[in-house]
């Protein structure tokens, strides 16, 4: 594997894709240990977040879309970080308006996903390039 090198799955807007999403990326993990063997250790944390930006493309983003509407994921490394980026073709969001969730609260709706991709990662941003939105999630190695 070299550093800065990115690889690349695009998908259709399907709940069912969300597990080969995560085979893939497990098979991009695991390509790293020998030279990240940190990736190892966050790899949950990152697996999750994958999967709650997917879902998230999916269910929100891509709602009024036709399935086949593809969503586009790319990981990139550097020698200390593993990026993800995660673009749809839905409406564009700001994530900034959503309230954090009340502490063992359950009574609101919506902002959860984006409440626990900022916990269980080191960097999480959103934007609007052309047609698309981009989710970008980023995980630092440990010092």
């Amino acid at each position: 594997m070299t550093y800065g090198k990115a690889m690349h799955l695009v998908v259709e807007s399907r709940l069912e894709a969300l597990l080969k999403v995560q085979r893939w990326f497990k098979e991009v993990c695991t390509s790293l240990e020998a030279e990240m063997p940190w990736v190892r250790d966050r790899f949950d944390y990152l697996n999750l977040a994958l999967a709650e930006g997917f879902t998230n493309a999916v269910r929100h983003a891509h709602a009024a879309l036709p399935p086949e509407t593809p969503i586009d994921i790319e990981v990139s490394l550097a020698i200390n970080r593993v990026d993800i980026h995660i673009w749809d073709r839905g409406q564009p969001f700001d994530p900034t308006g959503l309230p954090e969730p009340e502490p063992g609260s359950l009574s609101q709706t919506g902002g959860y996903g984006w409440f626990l991709l900022r916990r269980v990662t080191d960097e999480v941003s959103y934007r609007r390039t052309c047609d698309r939105n981009c989710l970008a999630i980023t995980q630092y190695a440990p010092p």
